[in-house]
């Protein structure tokens, strides 16, 4: 086995995140949809921008394990459009009450929040439509996609992401341990990465050794990722941000930076990053598309 080929984050994320995006324009379609508003709002929130960082990291997943991410491309949408419903669901008056996101006029801001709640709920369930992919059936077999679909399930629901958004509401600010606080962070932020990371290592036919370093990798990189944003939402710049910075100090909402300071949390999001690096070691040649993703997670901008 040869040395680990280093790998650019930027352009990788850039090649996946293109392919990504046709997918979704190929399966979303501008046109066609019945109703046609509802497809429109949904397209809005969807192609808002972002870096369509999960649904690389299941592109990545695949490629470590020796698969073929063209072929988890239906896997790949699918996290896109989870992910983008929470986006909706956490910028309404009852939950973050942001204005802009990407940018960009929240969706509730542009369409109301009866709308924004709508789409929200298509974009989830259009995500297990695509899990239910027949060619992706074909070639990672029927039983993995059966698996991938139980993993997703339970990382978006209310073992993982929907769980986690109750309590950091319920917390309001009022965190009383790291303990607790990565608690939080693990299942609102880390059980989507790690199910991202997983579900393309599981598609594309990795072994259980395999799975078990993915899953250990996407846990450490998910929390290195929220500690980072929790990081720059204190001192990141709205250009930056795509929304307004200083939210969470406002909101009262749990935070790294909250708990430990901004010094210290710089320090535990590397040390994250360097216990998600040391978890691809087991993984042909080390993984180097997600070992530089992980390093981009943490060094993108500071």
């Amino acid at each position: 086995m040869g040395p680990e080929v280093p790998v650019d984050a930027e352009a990788y994320l850039g090649r996946w995140a293109a392919r990504v995006e046709e997918e979704l324009d190929r399966r979303i379609p501008e046109r066609g949809g019945e109703p046609p508003e509802m497809y429109r709002i949904m397209r809005y929130s969807l192609f808002a921008g972002g870096k369509r960082l999960r649904p690389v990291l299941c592109a990545a997943g695949c490629e470590a394990v020796g698969g073929e991410p063209e072929g988890v491309l239906p896997a790949a949408c699918a996290l896109e459009c989870i992910h983008t419903y929470s986006l909706v669901h956490d910028d309404l008056p009852a939950m973050d009450d942001d204005d802009l996101r990407r940018g960009v006029p929240t969706s509730h801001k542009v369409h109301g929040e009866g709308a924004a709640i709508l789409a929200g709920d298509g974009l989830l369930t259009l995500a297990f439509g695509l899990m239910a992919d027949e060619e992706m059936a074909r070639r990672a077999g029927a039983g993995r996609v059966i698996e991938g679909v139980r993993m997703l399930a339970a990382a978006a629901g209310a073992a993982g992401m929907v769980g986690g958004q109750l309590l950091d509401i319920r917390a309001g600010g009022r965190v009383g341990s790291p303990r607790e606080l990565e608690e939080i962070h693990r299942l609102k932020t880390g059980a989507m990465i790690r199910c991202a990371v997983c579900l393309g290592g599981l598609l594309g036919g990795g072994s259980a050794e395999a799975l078990a370093a993915l899953a250990r990798y996407g846990e450490r990189a998910g929390l290195a990722f929220q500690i980072v944003d929790d990081i720059l939402n204190v001192e990141g710049s709205p250009e930056l941000m795509g929304k307004a910075a200083g939210s969470d100090a406002r909101h009262e909402k749990a935070t790294y930076p909250a708990l430990h300071g901004l010094e210290a949390s710089r320090r535990l999001a590397r040390e994250a990053c360097e216990e998600a690096l040391a978890a691809l070691s087991p993984l042909p040649g080390g993984a180097p598309a997600l070992a530089a993703l992980a390093r981009f997670i943490v060094l993108r901008r500071f």
